[in-house]
């Protein structure tokens, strides 16, 4: 006799319109939230924000409603709750979206290796973190980006390069880096 044990946490569900949401955040549901954050109030839809960052419609919809059950996102302004997604970032995102640091690639530079973070800490080449990336110029340490089409969706949006680098210094940083990071990141969303 086989027993099977599903367990279900209630609060990690919700019921919309008769289907069951997961509300669990996912790594792509912070990009979601940082690239409306600096949009800055501008007119987006979820079609123009999904190629934006590379997603589906669909994975955008999903994220946007992940964030709101979690009181990231603010669905009456469509607008990232700040404070809350302030604190996600800076106490949150390493420890639900840790960092493995892989084998040498090429890539693009992220944390400490990408700018501004590398205007402020001096590392050695076989330092630098990178997120793997085909027709990256840098090679370094591989480090997985919050999710697949970051490289790619950063590459078209400086600001954005910007915060999920500074994001990834929380995600790999020691103190004195982080607390810089923290700074910089706060510079961008007040």
């Amino acid at each position: 006799m086989i027993v099977i044990i599903i367990h279900i946490s209630v609060r990690s569900l919700r019921i919309e319109n008769g289907t069951i949401m997961n509300s669990k955040l996912k790594p792509q549901d912070i990009l979601v939230m940082v690239k409306i954050l600096l949009l800055d109030k501008n007119p987006w839809s979820i079609g123009s924000l999904a190629e934006s960052i590379e997603l589906s419609k669909s994975e955008t919809h999903s994220a946007i409603k992940r964030c709101d059950i979690a009181g990231l996102y603010n669905p009456i302004s469509k607008t990232p709750i700040k404070s809350s997604l302030e604190e996600f970032i800076f106490h949150g995102v390493k420890y639900a979206f840790p960092v493995v640091p892989g084998s040498i690639s090429r890539g693009i530079p992220t944390a400490h290796s990408a700018k501004p973070m590398s205007e402020f800490v001096e590392s050695a080449d076989s330092d630098m973190y990178v997120w793997p990336y085909e027709y990256g110029k840098v090679r370094g340490i591989s480090i997985e980006p919050l999710y697949v089409s970051v490289p790619r969706a950063a590459l078209k949006d400086p600001k954005l390069y910007e915060l999920l680098s500074l994001i990834d210094c929380l995600r790999t940083g020691k103190a004195r880096e982080t607390t810089i990071a923290e700074k910089e990141i706060r510079k961008i969303i007040k």
